[in-house]
């Protein structure tokens, strides 16, 4: 039996999408996520965690995420944990722990809008649901 590597993620935006163009016009957005948990301590104090997450998001959704996220955008996203390795300026390895996103959902107000307002029709309709095509290559079958 194959394993599962699903990830499910409601949280904030930390920042605008940073998109680059590979090469073959491939394109790629990444940016963080903000998940917040709640919890109360020993001495019954409410205590907020947030957690960060790195984000990257590939092709078409690039485009999309681009188009339409913005910072502090409530998004809910769907996808599957990635870590690999790079070598940074001083030639040390380091690695980063990111989620590859296969769907990317807006979720609650528009930035810069009156809380609990929804964001116009035009901009939420083609972005209601943003997913990421299955590779041709990469099918099961």
């Amino acid at each position: 039996m194959a394993g599962v590597n699903k990830v499910i993620l409601v949280g904030n935006l930390g920042k605008d999408p940073e998109v680059r163009h590979l090469e073959g016009g491939v394109s790629v957005a990444h940016f963080t996520l903000a998940t917040n948990e709640y919890f109360k301590d020993k001495q019954g104090t409410r205590v907020e965690r947030t957690e960060w997450h790195n984000i990257s998001a590939w092709r078409g959704l690039a485009d999309m995420a681009d188009k339409f996220l913005k910072k502090g955008q409530q998004v809910y996203i769907e996808g599957k944990l990635r870590t690999r390795q790079y070598q940074d300026k001083d030639q040390q390895t380091r690695y980063i722990t990111e989620i590859i996103a296969d769907e990317i959902s807006m979720l609650g107000a528009r930035p810069g809008g009156p809380a609990g307002a929804p964001a116009p029709a035009e901009a939420t309709e083609p972005t209601a649901s943003l997913q990421q095509e299955p590779e041709l290559d990469r099918l099961p079958f």
